[in-house]
């Protein structure tokens, strides 16, 4: 999606009716997707309905590949299909416009052959042409084909074949998008699996069932079913927005989108993969710059699984529970968090998320628990989950347990197991099977627990070797960096006398920062991002339980390292504002660690005879030696602007920072 007048796609957000339906055994047949699409019609209440009452938001469901159907269709095609595991089906949204069409399955049919595969054919998806629909939905639907793609001879299990179906997706969709087509944003691809196939579209809660002729046939058959209706607000809905994306389907939002693009974004250039190899590469960039919240983390997801994470796992990775401050967790889970946390930062809700790999299907809470999610098991071994109760008319004899997912809180159905698996054994399972607390415990260095010499805290002070004053006066510094007495008075003073921020009236009616005739700081000009639904506001004093300031300072290790070969060491600080002595250790850390962590200072003042064309000439200057620095072994760059004075101006912190990391982003140093 891109900006359009007013419009905005960073500021979409969503809060939707989300469900799924699945046999405990594994038993597959057509009813489980006939009672799937009846949750879908009873979440109808959940979408949003424009003016038109047959726009909505979006619509699906995803199901298991329903194999001796697709047998029969393609038959008739005179292709015969290998037996189950050994092809992959994708689901594709094409251009309508015929040259755009056939330049998109010529991509998808070079990337399937580059990688070793066959293609064994297309075939039209059957839809209903006289259903009801909104012309504005019509004039965006696109013509849907599925693309049968047999496994190479060096692919031997199904597992291998599902990464050699991803690496097709995202090359193939790479090579699409440098095409530049007038219609290529009309191309997308709903799945593409050995196991799992997505019917989904801009469609009403009620209409899923009947556009696709597919989920209308008895041969369509499947164990699990997993439905979405989507309700999203400021947001232009689209057939690719619908859910279920290809692993998940929630009800919320990511509130932390920004921050983790952008760190999954720096890290690509460090990423290494034992299970993809080289063809990691082909994979970046792994999320588009304005892509929703759910795909953002359905890409993070499938990189994770697809790098040997188990479904499991990788979920309590990105949404972990309230660990670091709850203490009554086991130990071994509380280690298994922590390890993680320098790996993966959280994304946080509010979400309550339901996500299947074709083999498992489950739920989970954010640590907030801010979204509902309800289940129940039935005597007839199904399970059902949904945001909310009453999905299904199930006779309440039939119903031996029933409750709700709590707060960071799991369960998960393992069809081939037969079995449903409750929060702690998953959670104990992952949590014991390596040793993580010795593992933290000998890469893990606090800051705040290294010892310092006097001299080095004189230096840090703004003293020289002979204990003098270095550097402008404090009001010097004040005027330099735009501070005002107001901010004096009734910003900074009630923090430091009362430990809080000050109360006031509703309002600010001081003008934009854009707008006004005064000079003002670089800061001003920008708002923190916050959500615009209805949460309740935090903070990490109060609620302590599910906040937490730490964070991590030095590279990133591999996220993709499963088996955890080598971790790099790690520099934790208990909150991000450091004092005197905590920039003093900084600045030392080389000595304190025995050369583990080497820092690097950049500073970012010019002089001010310079004038205007000395930020444009320094900030080049500030990220080709950063780069040096990187490269030189140094992991901690720290950029200072305490030589400020009356000949030396400070180009704002804010600015720098942001031009040398996104430096050290394109250049794949980021994370080094």
């Amino acid at each position: 999606m891109i900006a359009q007048g007013l419009y905005d796609p960073s500021n979409e957000h969503d809060a939707c009716g989300v469900g799924f339906i699945a046999h405990i055994k594994g038993n597959k047949s057509h009813s489980i997707i006939e009672q799937g699409l009846l949750i879908l019609k009873n979440l109808d209440h959940r979408g949003a309905v424009g003016a038109d009452a047959l726009m909505g938001d979006g619509a699906g469901v995803l199901i298991q590949i329903p194999d001796q159907y697709f047998r029969d269709e393609m038959a008739k095609q005179g292709v015969e299909l290998p037996p189950p595991g050994e092809y992959g089906v994708g689901m594709v949204f094409l251009p309508k416009e015929n040259a755009s069409r056939i330049a998109c399955e010529q991509e998808i049919e070079r990337a399937v052959r580059i990688e070793g595969q066959v293609v064994l054919g297309w075939r039209n998806v059957p839809v209903d042409e006289t259903m009801p629909m909104s012309p504005t939905v019509r004039a965006k639907e696109p013509v849907i084909r599925q693309i049968f793609i047999g496994r190479g001879p060096d692919i031997m299990v199904t597992d291998a074949l599902e990464r050699k179906l991803y690496v097709i997706r995202k090359s193939s969709g790479h090579a699409i998008q440098a095409l530049k087509l007038n219609h290529g944003k009309e191309f997308f691809v709903p799945s593409m699996s050995a196991r799992t196939i997505v019917y989904k579209g801009l469609l009403l809660a009620d209409q899923v069932g009947v556009y696709y002729k597919d989920l209308q046939d008895p041969r369509c058959v499947s164990a699990l079913a997993l439905v979405h209706q989507r309700f999203s607000t400021n947001t232009f809905p689209e057939w690719p927005l619908s859910h279920p994306y290809r692993l998940i389907a929630h009800n919320g939002e990511i509130n932390t989108v920004k921050g983790n693009f952008n760190w999954m974004r720096a890290r690509e250039g460090v990423m290494k993969s034992a299970v993809l190899g080289e063809d990691l590469q082909k994979l970046f960039p792994l999320i588009y710059e304005g892509q929703s919240d759910t795909a953002c983390f359905d890409n993070a997801l499938e990189l994770l699984i697809m790098s040997g994470y188990p479904i499991a796992q990788a979920m309590m990775m990105m949404i972990p529970e309230a660990w670091e401050n709850h203490t009554m967790m086991d130990d071994n889970r509380k280690a298994f968090y922590e390890y993680y946390a320098s790996m993966m930062e959280p994304w946080d809700g509010p979400a309550a998320m339901a996500f299947t790999d074709g083999r498992h299907i489950g739920g989970t809470l954010d640590r907030n628990g801010l979204r509902p999610a309800r289940y129940i098991v039935t005597d007839d071994d199904l399970v059902v989950m949904a945001s909310e109760s009453g999905v299904l008319p199930i006779p309440e004899s039939k119903i031996i347990q029933k409750w709700r997912l709590q707060p960071g809180k799991m369960f998960l159905i393992d069809l081939e197991a037969g079995r449903i698996i409750d929060d702690k054994e998953l959670k104990d399972t992952y949590a014991n099977a390596k040793p993580y607390k010795a593992w933290i415990n000998s890469v893990r260095i606090k800051l705040g627990e290294l010892k310092l010499h006097e001299s080095q805290l004189a230096h840090n002070r703004g003293k020289d070797a002979q204990g003098e004053k270095a550097g402008a006066s404090v009001l010097d510094r004040q005027q330099a960096f735009g501070y005002t007495q107001e901010d004096l008075k009734f910003l900074l003073a009630p923090m430091a006398l009362l430990g809080e921020e000050a109360t006031g009236s509703m309002g600010n009616d001081s003008p934009l920062a854009v707008t006004s005739n005064k000079l003002k700081p670089l800061y001003n000009y920008f708002k923190q991002l916050f959500a615009q639904v209805t949460n309740p506001p935090i903070d990490p004093i109060r609620e302590a339980m599910v906040m937490s300031l730490v964070s991590f300072i030095g590279p990133k290790p591999n996220l993709l390292d499963t088996n955890n070969v080598n971790p790099p060491m790690r520099l934790e600080v208990s909150q991000p504002v450091l004092g005197f002595n905590d920039m003093a250790r900084l600045r030392g850390i080389s000595q304190h660690t025995g050369g583990k962590f080497k820092s690097y200072e950049l500073n970012i003042c010019y002089p001010i005879s310079w004038g205007n064309e000395g930020v444009e000439a320094s900030l080049a200057s500030l990220c080709a030696e950063a780069v040096d620095a990187v490269k030189s072994g140094h992991n901690i760059l720290i950029i200072s602007d305490r030589n400020v004075s009356a000949a030396q101006v400070a180009i704002p912190a804010l600015l720098a920072t942001s031009a040398i990391h996104q430096h050290l982003v394109q250049r794949g140093l980021r994370a080094s």
